[in-house]
């Protein structure tokens, strides 16, 4: 009888993901997640690229709305005040969930109720996106555990901390990682929406938003301050 050693059983906290398939369902619903102190841009830029290409579609392509843990007024970044669309209680479903970042997420990585709705809702999304430094969320959630993300660039170290096993890329302006996705600091989450847009519907739909909008995309996706 062969002596085997016994190893310790080592269970670590993470959520099992099931492979992603590109849907060819329409119209769908884009839930961004606001809180107390998230950066402005962090949603509002993926927030007015999704709503500005169903716009211009005759309003087929995307439903958007922000979410909070309830419907009363966060206070932004620098103290805009914003009311959620929806709480986590009548919320519909997500199919693209958006993490805001911003200093709240320091906060926000402390809230079970917070970290719990994001677990069950990106359990059941299509795809699920963090801006900056939502990365924080993922990260203590466990779905950075083995893969390349982005982040702001001030946010790397601590990240690490969170999550050693994470792949950083400060390189990266974002980083595709099947049906998660993750964008380096603020405007960059902007960049990541438009790539979302152009592998759901097409290069076209996403430039005839690009021109609306008068935006210049960033097409290298090397991070902005790698050009300091």
């Amino acid at each position: 009888m062969l002596n085997c050693p016994i190893l310790p059983l080592v269970v670590r906290h993470s959520i099992r993901e099931p492979t992603y398939l590109p849907s060819k369902k329409m119209k769908r619903n884009v839930g961004i997640l606001i809180f107390d102190d998230a950066e402005v841009l962090d949603f509002a830029g993926p927030f007015e690229v999704f709503a500005i290409t169903s716009e211009i579609n005759n309003d087929e392509l995307f439903n958007v709305f922000t979410v909070g843990s309830t419907t009363q007024a966060i206070r932004a970044v620098n103290g805009l005040s914003v009311n959620p669309t929806y709480s986590f209680s009548n919320a519909p479903h997500i199919d693209i969930l958006v993490v805001s970042g911003g200093s709240g997420t320091r906060q926000v990585i402390k809230d079970e109720h917070v970290l719990n709705w994001v677990r069950r809702t990106h359990l059941s999304s299509e795809l699920t996106l963090s801006i900056c430094s939502g990365a924080r969320i993922f990260a203590t959630l466990g779905l950075l555990f083995g893969k390349p993300y982005a982040t702001h660039h001030e946010v790397y170290s601590n990240i690490q901390q969170i999550e050693p096993n994470g792949l950083p890329r400060p390189d990266r302006r974002f980083v595709n990682s099947g049906k998660l996705h993750t964008s380096g600091g603020i405007s960059a989450g902007i960049d990541l929406s438009f790539h979302i847009v152009e592998q759901l519907h097409g290069e076209d739909i996403a430039a005839k938003t690009a021109r609306y909008m008068e935006y210049e995309r960033v097409r290298h996706n090397r991070s902005a301050h790698l050009f300091e």
